[in-house]
Formats: structure tokens, C-alpha cells, sequence
């Protein structure tokens, strides 16, 4: 317990340092104004990948890689992407934006925890939704061949560093703690995933259904028997990063109890009420969307990616689009 708490404390850290889980930064991703995000999970799959799977190599780590569960995958990541760019916080960001003073993440929790409450009590209902299941498709799966695998695998990595720079060169700031960040997480990952670490992937998402399962007694059924051993883990690693966004933001003293930031401001005034409303609904798809996608921006982009694994891939150019046309959307003046 103490190793995870340690690990989502450090998590936390990586993420406060860079800024990654403000509103004003992940809400400005879905209008192209602030690409620190995007950078940073660029740099993370970049060097992340290459780590892992040298680490999974070495039998020091397995891959745990999500299913190709289609409908859940697209239908998911579609209202992953709305609730992504209206809350402006993924579900590990919250906790440390919370521990900050962040009023309208606690808004996007509760919605959050809603909507994890509807998914389980509709799970037997949505079947027909979230099929096919195609199985679990990754590049080591479908390649046999080590030379092409890490042929291939160099070549992504290659493309996803370059890929990083070109979005910093496009966006003409000077600051360099997204890339730090981003190579920070990939180690965090891979120490995680490692037999010495957690023997499994970051992820936030199924903590949400974990929590409020238990506390509505929705324990008796085969979907809460299943996300248990990951909700727990989960529920104690964002209990780390809420604490490192709470010392963090006190040794900065940087901590403010704040409901409407900038960006909100610019775009849908200074109403506080509004914004609590917009982040409780916004908590509410974010979540829904990652139970039926089988995971979030840290369980599925990042630490898919870095597995190679096809569904994490197509979740992630979902929730991409779905995130800039949301953007184009909601957020004018």
C-alpha cells in the first residue's frame, strides 16, 4: 500500500510540475491553444515504449494489454473526448487538482462517481453496444519476428519524439517541462508495470465505479467482483497524487480554492454555479465513457500505447477528434 501511495505521490508531482492537470491547460488542448499535453503524451509513448517492452524482454514485466472491444472503444471514447474538453481534467488529473483547490474538479468527481454508479447498474443492458470484442491485438502479438518488432518499435518511438519537438516548434514557447515530464511518467510507467513495482499498468478510471459501488452496496455482481483488486489499487495510487497535489501546492503556496479559472472565464463567464453544473455533467461522460472504453487518458493512451496495443491507438484518435470538435463546439466567445 505504501508503494503504491509512493507511486501516485510521484505521479502527482510529474504532473504538477509541467502543469498537466490544470483546466486552463487540458481544456486549451481541445482548442489548440496550449499543446503541452499532447507533447508530453507523445514524449511518453516515445520513450515509454521502447522502456517497456525492453523491460518486458529482460521477464521483468508482462503486458497487460485491453481488449478491442469496438462499440465501447468508439461509442466510450467519443463521450470520453466531450467530457474531457468541457471539464478540463482527465481522471487522474482530478485528484491532484482537487488537492490543489480545485472546487470545480470536486464537482467533476461527484459527476464522475455518477456516472461510474449508472454504468454498473446498466452494464447488463449494454452488450449490444459495446461489441465486437476482437481480443487482446498488440504489435508483439501480431509480429513474431524480434527483428521487425524492434524495427518497428524504434521506428514509432522515433516518430513519436520527432513528433513532440515539431508540436513544440509549432507552438513557439520556451518552457521544456513537458518533455521532462514526459520522460518522468515513462520511467514511473515501466517501474509500475515492472514485478518489482505493481505487476500492472497506471490507470485512474475504475476507481470511480470501485468507490461508489461500495458505497451504495452495489457489490454483488460480476462487473464489481471484476474492477475490485484494480479499483483498490487505483482509489490508494490517486490518494497519492491527491496528497502530492495538496504538499505540493502548500510548499508553493500555490493553493487556492478556486471554482472558474481563466479559460472558463474567457469563453462562459464568471458564473459559478455554471461552471459547478458543467464540470458535475462533464465528470459524468468522462467517466461513463472510460468504463465503456475500458480505460482512460493514463490506462489506455499512455499505458496502452507504450504496450503497442491496437485498442489503445484507436481510443486514443477518438477521444482526439471528439476532444477538437467539442473544442470548436462549446468553447466560443
Amino acid at each position: 500500500m505504501i508503494t503504491i501511495i509512493i507511486f501516485g505521490f510521484l505521479f502527482g508531482l510529474i504532473m504538477q510540475y509541467a502543469s498537466l492537470n490544470r483546466y486552463d491547460v487540458i481544456s486549451g488542448m481541445a482548442t489548440l491553444e496550449n499543446l503541452a499535453v499532447a507533447k508530453t503524451i507523445a514524449m511518453v509513448l516515445g520513450v515509454g515504449l521502447l522502456l517497456l517492452n525492453f523491460e518486458i524482454s529482460l521477464g521483468w514485466a508482462s503486458y497487460h494489454v485491453k481488449p478491442l472491444v469496438a462499440g465501447g472503444i468508439v461509442f466510450g471514447g467519443i463521450l470520453f473526448g466531450v467530457g474531457m474538453a468541457i471539464l478540463g481534467y482527465c481522471p487522474g488529473t482530478l485528484a491532484i487538482s482537487l488537492g490543489e483547490g480545485s472546487l470545480d474538479a470536486l464537482f467533476g468527481i461527484l459527476g464522475g462517481l455518477l456516472g461510474g454508479l449508472l454504468y454498473t447498474v446498466l452494464l447488463p443492458y449494454l452488450s449490444g453496444i459495446l461489441g465486437p470484442d476482437f481480443g487482446t491485438i498488440s504489435l508483439n502479438s501480431s509480429i513474431s519476428n524480434n527483428y521487425i518488432f524492434w524495427g518497428i518499435a524504434i521506428t514509432l518511438s522515433v516518430l513519436f519524439i520527432t513528433l513532440s519537438f515539431w508540436m513544440h516548434k509549432i507552438e513557439k514557447v520556451k518552457d521544456n517541462k513537458w518533455m521532462w515530464a514526459g520522460i518522468g511518467i515513462a520511467i514511473l510507467n515501466t517501474l509500475v508495470f515492472s514485478q518489482f513495482g505493481s505487476n500492472r499498468p497506471i490507470g485512474a478510471s475504475t476507481s470511480f465505479p470501485y468507490v461508489i459501488d461500495r458505497i451504495t452496496g452495489l457489490t454483488h455482481n460480476d462487473y464489481y467482483l471484476a474492477i475490485a483488486p484494480h479499483g483498490k489499487w487505483e482509489l490508494i495510487f490517486l490518494t497519492g497524487a491527491f496528497l502530492a497535489g495538496l504538499t505540493g501546492s502548500l510548499i508553493r503556496k500555490t493553493f487556492r480554492f478556486n471554482m472558474v479559472y481563466e479559460r472558463w472565464a474567457k469563453y462562459k463567464g464568471s458564473n459559478k454555479v455554471k461552471r459547478a453544473v458543467w464540470a458535475f455533467v462533464a465528470g459524468f461522460l468522462l467517466l461513463f465513457g472510460a468504463r465503456m472504453a475500458g480505460g482512460c487518458t493514463s490506462g489506455h493512451v499512455i499505458s496502452g500505447g507504450m504496450q503497442l496495443a491496437l485498442s489503445s491507438y484507436v481510443f486514443a484518435i477518438v477521444v482526439f477528434v471528439s476532444l477538437l470538435i467539442t473544442g470548436k463546439l462549446f468553447y466560443r466567445k
